[in-house]
């Protein structure tokens, strides 16, 4: 399989993660992919750096205010006296986003939707090429390939059209979706992150032509708390076309893979032309942010079930974070994946 990866990711390093009021290292962090690449290499898998894929497939899915914030939050933070290191909001404005603020501090409160997702120096270019790689693998698809992946990182897919999250800041699934949409009439995604995918559903949930699946950990108890719930079906056009399978906190590989078979059942009536899976490793029972418990083997399963469905595949790297069984997960995934292919 041809993996699209970027080394400049390392430029990303965050340091703050608060939870529940304590301030923690960061998960999201370089070695991640480390893992992930080591999986990759071993596997003896061909991987391709993309090439700077430029300003259009970020534009086409993020608000030009959004973006011009990403890439100059830094340099206003830096201006405000006793700022810290990287950029954290402090206020949000809640149900009411009316107006938009001058102050920087104003902006990281309308622009980031919680405290995961700090931003320094390295971030805007890290997450671009991060994007490079999820665009670089969508056009593959649109030249002939039928299976990609990109391993992508920082991750993407709750990331809104103006707004960061979880770890996230561009929306790697929705840009490598929306230039799917340009040869492919009727796209696919599915997301199998343990965290829903509340950006990308923003971002496509008027949409007829693309429908969106995740299944993820009940957002009852879990983040990200305010989407993913079962009645939220897509609005106008786009009604019937927003898919959520909320799962229990805890639930293993066999229930698992029953609701997966379920939302794959609804993705072959839709009958799109192509996939884009938000691969999210995070499920694993042993994941530092797991609210699933999906074995070695359940990756396996879950691979060759997508698999299965024979079209034509981006793989998007989303979650999935340092354990010792990591790189394995992401390699038994790909090869349950391949050999339904």
């Amino acid at each position: 399989m041809r993996v699209i990866y970027s080394p400049n990711h390392r430029e990303h390093r965050p340091q703050h993660f608060l939870v529940a009021g304590t301030l923690q290292p960061s998960p999201e962090v370089p070695e991640r992919a480390d893992a992930l690449l080591e999986a990759i290499e071993s596997a003896g898998h061909e991987i391709v750096e993309p090439p700077p894929s430029g300003a259009a497939p970020r534009a086409a899915v993020h608000s030009p205010d959004y973006l011009a914030f990403l890439e100059t939050i830094c340099a206003q933070w830096r201006r405000i006296e006793g700022a810290g290191p990287e950029v954290v909001p402090n206020v949000h404005p809640g149900g009411s986003r009316s107006g938009y603020p001058s102050s920087p501090v104003g902006r990281a409160g309308y622009h980031m939707a919680d405290t995961a997702c700090p931003i320094s120096e390295g971030t805007w270019p890290a997450a671009c090429a991060s994007a490079d790689s999820a665009a670089h693998a969508a056009a593959s698809l649109l030249d002939g390939e039928r299976e990609v992946y990109a391993l992508c990182r920082p991750p993407g897919h709750h990331a809104f059209a103006d707004m960061a999250g979880g770890f996230c800041y561009l929306n790697n699934t929705a840009i490598a979706a929306q230039i799917v949409c340009t040869q492919f009439s009727r796209v696919a995604i599915l997301d199998v992150d343990v965290h829903h995918g509340n950006g990308t559903q923003g971002i496509f949930y008027r949409r007829a032509d693309v429908l969106t699946v995740s299944l993820h950990a009940d957002p009852a108890v879990f983040y990200p708390f305010f989407w993913g719930y079962a009645h939220e079906q897509g609005d106008g056009p786009g009604e019937g076309a927003n898919v959520n399978v909320p799962l229990p906190r805890g639930t293993a590989d066999d229930a698992y893979l029953e609701s997966l078979k379920g939302a794959l059942d609804r993705i072959d009536a839709f009958a799109p032309e192509a996939l884009v899976v938000a691969l999210g490793l995070d499920a694993y029972e042993a994941d530092p942010l797991a609210g699933l418990a999906i074995t070695t083997d359940g990756f396996r399963r879950i691979g060759g079930l997508i698999g299965g469905l024979s079209l034509p595949t981006a793989l998007v790297q989303e979650g999935g974070y340092l354990s010792d069984a990591l790189g394995r997960n992401l390699d038994a995934f790909l090869s349950g994946f391949l050999e339904r292919r």
